[in-house]
């Protein structure tokens, strides 16, 4: 069966095509500082928001309009690994990502839910034989269910621990069985509602004894993927313990998991944290954390996480700026944890969306790589911290200096003379790269 016959395979047709099937900016081909687009963007299909998403809302009920909703329990899940792979191939997808219940439904026990699970895994197995796309990451869906109403890792009860170390290590088999080139953490009830009723440490420690755990069960089956935190400050809880990026950083140093975890960000969740995208890929980027991207935006009038598909050219350029001084993603990727809105419900919607979002991170691409080729920014810096390159500065960093000799330079020093940051020749100068790429 064919779920999108009214689309054929999505193709490279340049920025003058008219064609909403075509993409205007993304050709895979095209070599950027000297990789393909395909190679340096590394497009990734989120499951849940595609496949599984129905434009449901807290005022509204479903609006989506998909083939295989006729269909039910495994039956549907069936048809839409079928419709999955259709969209993987007419877009030309590198890779996708999804969530244990994403593909699979739960049954009425946990044998039950892993039997369904590998059913899927065994028909995506097969699929993946003759399909250029790859997995990117898997990962485990602990906030759904109601028994997750306190948490996972963090709950205050015990045998919901217990449950949730059984779902990872069965989330980390089909990792490794699908080939994974990473594993996600997104604790999604990992937070607290109010410290009134939360051992805080207690919580804190216990989630520390999990990521060791699985640390440890990845070795045992010799899964060698890499392994991700995906921050979010709040939504569905209050506050997550995985607020941002520092958040993340002060506790896998705290508990020594500093050289098992790298990070997955994404833009919404930086901006509910009150950071900009930017901030949150350079924060990782200075730390040597920048694992993967789930790409979206949200909407500044909006104060929660609308996922949508980013077509912001100043965010999708900044953000690649940083992920080509980064030297790439590595074993990551732009997966879109992005969905079409809840009015865009036609089959077709699917193909628009990506390809907005692909064609947007493809110029962000180009600009990004002018940019850093011409050292715009590089030579903004050098010049605005060139006092630190000589005479007292050049001491500071280097440790020559301390409070006696600062004092001494600081009592001779009578004119301190600070030059005009000029932001907004800056913003300007970024605006022309993005007119003229």
């Amino acid at each position: 069966m064919e779920y999108f016959a009214g689309v054929k395979e999505v193709g490279y047709e340049g920025s003058k095509s008219k064609n909403p099937f075509a993409f205007k900016f993304y050709n895979p081909e095209e070599v950027v500082a000297g990789k393909t687009m395909e190679e340096h963007l590394r497009f990734s299909i989120a499951y849940w928001h595609t496949f599984t998403a129905d434009g449901s809302d807290p005022f509204g009920q479903a609006t989506m309009q998909r083939p295989w909703d006729k269909l039910s329990g495994m039956d549907k899940a069936k048809a839409r690994v079928e419709a999955a792979f259709e969209l993987f191939e007419k877009l030309n997808a590198p890779f996708f990502a999804f969530h244990d219940r994403d593909i699979a439904p739960e049954g009425s026990s946990l044998k039950e839910t892993n039997e369904n699970l590998d059913v899927i895994v065994g028909m995506i197995k097969a699929y993946m034989k003759t399909s250029k796309t790859k997995l990117l990451w898997n990962t485990a869906n602990m906030f759904s269910n109601p028994r997750f109403v306190h948490g996972a890792a963090t709950t205050c009860n015990a045998d919901v621990f217990a449950y949730a170390a059984a779902q990872v290590k069965k989330a980390l088999e089909t990792a490794k069985e699908l080939g994974a080139e990473n594993y996600v953490f997104w604790g999604g009830r990992e937070g607290y509602v109010t410290l009134l009723n939360t051992d805080l440490q207690l919580e804190l420690n216990n989630l520390g004894r999990f990521m060791h755990m699985a640390v440890d069960y990845a070795k045992e089956i010799g899964f060698t993927g890499q392994f991700l935190i995906e921050p979010k400050p709040k939504e569905p809880t209050k506050h997550q313990y995985d607020f941002d990026t520092q958040t993340a950083l002060a506790f896998l140093h705290k508990y020594g998991l500093q050289n098992h975890f790298k990070m997955n960000i994404e833009a919404n969740h930086a901006t509910l944290a009150g950071h900009t995208f930017q901030h949150e890929l350079r924060m990782c980027r200075i730390n040597g954390v920048l694992g993967s991207v789930d790409a979206n935006q949200g909407d500044i009038m909006l104060g929660w996480d609308t996922d949508e598909f980013p077509t912001d050219l100043y965010g999708t350029t900044l953000a690649m700026y940083e992920i080509l001084k980064n030297g790439g993603l590595t074993t990551g990727g732009l997966n879109f944890d992005a969905k079409p809105r809840r009015e865009s419900f036609e089959p077709e919607d699917l193909f628009i969306t990506h390809i907005a979002g692909m064609d947007s991170f493809a110029k962000g691409l180009k600009v990004a790589a002018k940019l850093i080729k011409d050292q715009v920014f590089e030579k903004i810096i050098a010049e605005r911290y060139q006092s630190f390159s000589q005479g007292i500065g050049q001491e500071i960093v280097t440790g020559k200096a301390n409070f006696r000799t600062l004092e001494a330079y600081a009592l001779k020093n009578s004119q301190i003379k600070n030059l005009s940051g000029r932001q907004e020749q800056i913003k300007a100068l970024l605006n022309q790269y993005l007119l003229e790429c």
